[in-house]
């Protein structure tokens, strides 16, 4: 695994897994989370009932962009398909709040960039990904 995508798949699945975890703490109301840190209308039960469906997508990819660094670790081949999933969901949990909050109009920069760039920035690996998984061919 190349380091570039090690240290973004480590960087960004912490950061999710450390903000469910105050997500939770802050719903629990065991932290404090400042109303300015928030998103667009956050005490709104629909909107909140939106974030909190991001949870299993955004675990997932979570876990199993850990999990393939873990495996990319210990030379385990397992680390290449483990990535392009996490790669895919990671895309997919940035391009469906980008939607949500273009359809909506909100662009509060905080936001809407931090979910941007959720969809662009696994585009610098995934073609290598792909590519290489190609040429090992379904046996390796």
């Amino acid at each position: 695994m190349p380091r570039s995508l090690s240290i973004a798949l480590t960087l960004t699945d912490t950061l999710f897994l450390v903000y469910w975890s105050l997500s939770g703490l802050a719903q629990a109301r065991l932290v404090h989370i400042p109303p300015e840190w928030m998103y667009a209308h956050y005490d709104q039960p629909l909107v909140a009932a939106w974030n909190w469906s991001f949870l299993p997508l955004d675990l997932a990819f979570s876990l199993l962009g850990l999990s393939a660094v873990a495996a990319a670790r210990r030379d385990s081949p397992v680390w290449r398909p483990l990535a392009l999933l996490s790669l895919a969901f990671t895309m997919a949990a940035g391009a469906m709040a980008v939607s949500y909050w273009a359809i909506l109009r909100e662009f509060e920069p905080a936001w809407f960039l931090a979910n941007l760039a959720l969809v662009i920035w696994p585009l610098a690996f995934l073609p290598s990904l792909v590519k290489a998984d190609a040429r090992r061919g379904p046996t390796d």
